[in-house]
């Protein structure tokens, strides 16, 4: 039997058995997080439990320029628009309040979404004119017309919550023409902020505290070096790697040097 510092589990992304506990949630550390010494991915034991629903988000109107929270999707269009030749035609898979689709459809691109929440979907639908599927993304089935018809695939903020990211990533290359892209947005654990949190934790010069309900949301933890293997598995080679922030004076620092905790990924999907 391993101990608790070993995972008794496969690397989901490698399949290698070298897992070692990086990190622990709740305040008596039963979530916990273990990194594969051969690929880097950090895997949450899902034996554990997991709690999608902390994540459920509210409506933002798509349309209004002036709210902050909509911000960060407008930097996401900008990245996009800086590499993909227009106009272009975009799947944004959980597409949430559908702002990437209003910024695309305003561009003059064909834009469609799939949002897992069907109230949502209903709700971005009325808003923009647009169509959006409400669907589980790894059970979705897509029409023949539309395998290999997208020139970009997003997935912003999504892939660290699905467990099976072999099969997310068999769909996105189904749906991405022969050198087209997928833009992937997700949390870096090896963000500077991140590392720094799990130092002072693991030193014990600091005690996190969590709900007494607290369950983890996130099935895997990618670095640049995890990220990079899953792409190479399925087919895409790395454009871009850049780390982000609300905040324009940060962001404009952490787009160079990629030390924040949030990444943004760009891949092109190979021609053959």
């Amino acid at each position: 039997m391993s101990s608790p510092q070993q995972g008794d589990f496969a690397c989901r992304l490698c399949g290698g058995g070298k897992l070692y506990l990086y990190y622990t949630l709740g305040n008596d550390g039963r979530f916990r997080y273990y990194r594969c010494a051969d690929c880097s991915l950090v895997n949450y034991d899902l034996a554990s439990g997991l709690d999608q629903r902390q994540y459920t988000t509210a409506f933002v109107d798509p349309a209004d320029d002036d709210d902050r929270r909509n911000h960060d999707k407008d930097q996401s269009f900008a990245f996009l628009a800086g590499y993909v030749a227009q106009p272009a035609r975009l799947l944004d898979i959980g597409c949430g309040s559908g702002r990437l689709l209003y910024l695309a459809k305003r561009a003059g691109w064909q834009a469609k979404g799939l949002e897992l929440s069907a109230s949502m979907a209903a709700r971005v639908r009325e808003r923009i004119g647009l169509e959006v599927t409400a669907a589980d993304f790894l059970e979705f089935d897509p029409p023949p017309g539309e395998l290999e018809a997208y020139d970009v695939v997003c997935l912003r903020h999504v892939l660290e919550h699905l467990p099976d990211a072999h099969a997310a990533m068999t769909r996105v290359r189904a749906l991405t023409r022969p050198g087209g892209f997928f833009l992937a947005e997700m949390p870096n654990v090896e963000g500077l902020a991140k590392k720094w949190l799990r130092l002072v934790v693991r030193l014990g010069l600091h005690r996190r505290r969590f709900p007494a309900d607290f369950m983890a949301g996130h099935c895997n933890e990618y670095c640049r070096r995890s990220f990079e293997e899953l792409l190479r598995r399925h087919g895409f080679r790395l454009v871009r790697w850049e780390t982000y922030s609300k905040k324009p004076f940060a962001n404009w620092l952490l787009n160079r040097i990629a030390v924040g905790t949030k990444a943004r990924a760009l891949a092109q999907r190979t021609m053959s």
